[in-house]
C-alpha cells in the first residue's frame, strides 16, 4: 500500500502520463499560448491550440523521468533570473553537508518562486534538490496539480475542516515529512499557511506543531525530535517585492472591509507575475542547522525567526522605506530616485502599505539587536 498517494510528487513511472494529460490540457495549453503567441494567434484557438501541442510534445514528449523534469524547470529557471532579476545571490550553502537531507523552512514572499530559487541554490552547489509543500488551495486547477507533483511537490491538506479530517491529514503529513528525511530527501516548507503580505516575517507555531506529530506517535521529546529533522531556516529577500501592489490591495481591502475573498485565478495570476515581473537583486541566506535544546514549539518559532530575520540582506529600498540611518540621503542618488520612482507607481492610497513592506524588515532587524 502507497499510504502517500494521494499527497506526494510523482514517480518516474507515473511521469510520462502526467505530461501527457497536461499536453491534453485545453486550459493549460492555453495558458502557453497566451503567455508565447502573439495576442491574435493565441485567440485563434483552431489554430493556436494544434501549435502549442507540437511544440509541447516536442519538448516534453520523450521526458519519463523526475530528474528529467528536474533538468527542464532548472533551465527555465535560468532564463527567468537572466530575464528578470539582477543577479540571485547565496550564502551558508557551503557550510552545510551535501550528502544530509535538511528541512528547510523559509520566510514566504512569492508562490512558486521561494522555493524554486532554493532548490537553484542547491543545484548549482551539486546539492539535491528539496521536495516541495504545496497547499491544496492552490490546486483547484487540473494542470497545475500536475506540473507543481511533477516539480517534486507534496500536498498540504488545508482544505480540511472537520477535526477529525484536519488531525489526519496533518498526522500524515508529519509523518511523509520525517519519512522523506530518513529517506534522504530534503523538504522546503514556508514557515507559516500563505505568503507575507505585510513584510512581517514570522513562523507560526502551529507547523512545528504539525513536525511533531510523527515525534509524538515516536514517544520521542520535542528537542530531541527537532534535532532529528535537521531543520535550517532559510530567509529569501528580493530587491523589489513579488507582487507588492496585490499584496497592499489586499491588506486595504481587509482593513477597510474585512475578509478578502480571492477570485477564480488570483493565484495564478501571483504566480506569472512573479516569474515575469522584474525582481532587482534576489539573495538566499541559508542558516545554521538547528541544535539547541527548543522544549516547546514557540521556543523552536524564535530560534527559527532570529536566523530569517538576522541573516535578512537588506536592500538600499529597505533602508530607504525606513528611513533608516544607512539609507542614502541625497536626493539625487541612482537608489532613491529609483525607489521614489516605483513608489510613485504605487496608487496613492496604497503607497504607505506598500512602503511598510519594505520597511519591516529593518524595523524586526532593530527589534531583534535590542
Amino acid at each position: 500500500m502507497d499510504k502517500y498517494a494521494d499527497i506526494r510528487p510523482y514517480n518516474d513511472d507515473e511521469v510520462a502520463a502526467a505530461v501527457a494529460r497536461l499536453i491534453a490540457d485545453n486550459a493549460f495549453v492555453d495558458l502557453i499560448a497566451k503567455h508565447n503567441l502573439p495576442a491574435w494567434l493565441a485567440s485563434l484557438r483552431l489554430i493556436s491550440r494544434p501549435l502549442v501541442r507540437r511544440q509541447l510534445q516536442r519538448k516534453w514528449g520523450q521526458v519519463s523521468s523526475v530528474e528529467q523534469v528536474q533538468l527542464e524547470v532548472v533551465h527555465y529557471l535560468e532564463q527567468i533570473v537572466n530575464n528578470t532579476t539582477a543577479k540571485v545571490t547565496f550564502s551558508g550553502l557551503d557550510e552545510l553537508d551535501k550528502n544530509q537531507a535538511y528541512l528547510f523552512i523559509s520566510n514566504h514572499r512569492d508562490i512558486v518562486l521561494d522555493p524554486a530559487l532554493v532548490n537553484f541554490g542547491l543545484h548549482q552547489h551539486d546539492m539535491n534538490t528539496v521536495r516541495i509543500a504545496i497547499g491544496d488551495n492552490l490546486l483547484q486547477i487540473p494542470y497545475i496539480t500536475e506540473l507543481m507533483r511533477l516539480n517534486k511537490s507534496f500536498i498540504v491538506k488545508r482544505s480540511a475542516k472537520a477535526p477529525k479530517e484536519m488531525l489526519k491529514a496533518l498526522t500524515q503529513l508529519s509523518a511523509y515529512i520525517y519519512d522523506s528525511l530518513s529517506e534522504g530527501h530534503s523538504i522546503w516548507i514556508a514557515q507559516r499557511e500563505g505568503r507575507t503580505k505585510d513584510g512581517f516575517d514570522q513562523t507560526d507555531p502551529a507547523l512545528l506543531k504539525m513536525l511533531q506529530l510523527n515525534g509524538r506517535k515516536q514517544k520521542k521529546d520535542f528537542a530531541e525530535y527537532v534535532r532529528e529533522l535537521k531543520i535550517v531556516p532559510v530567509s529569501i529577500s528580493y530587491q523589489y517585492e513579488p507582487c507588492a501592489l496585490s499584496k497592499a490591495k489586499e491588506l486595504y481591502h481587509k482593513k477597510h472591509h474585512g475578509e478578502y475573498v480571492k477570485s477564480a485565478g488570483e493565484d495564478i495570476e501571483s504566480i506569472v507575475e512573479g516569474f515575469t515581473s522584474d525582481k532587482g537583486h534576489v539573495h538566499l541566506a541559508f542558516g545554521q542547522p538547528i541544535s539547541c535544546d527548543c522544549s516547546t514549539p514557540e521556543d523552536l518559532a524564535k530560534t527559527i525567526d532570529k536566523q530569517i530575520v538576522e541573516s535578512f540582506y537588506l536592500h538600499p529600498g529597505n533602508y530607504i522605506a525606513a528611513k533608516h540611518a544607512n539609507a542614502v540621503v541625497d536626493s539625487e542618488s541612482k537608489d532613491v530616485k529609483a525607489f521614489a520612482e516605483r513608489m510613485e507607481a504605487i496608487p496613492e492610497h496604497l503607497r504607505d502599505l506598500v512602503t511598510a513592506i519594505y520597511a519591516k524588515p529593518v524595523l524586526r532587524k532593530e527589534e531583534m539587536d535590542r
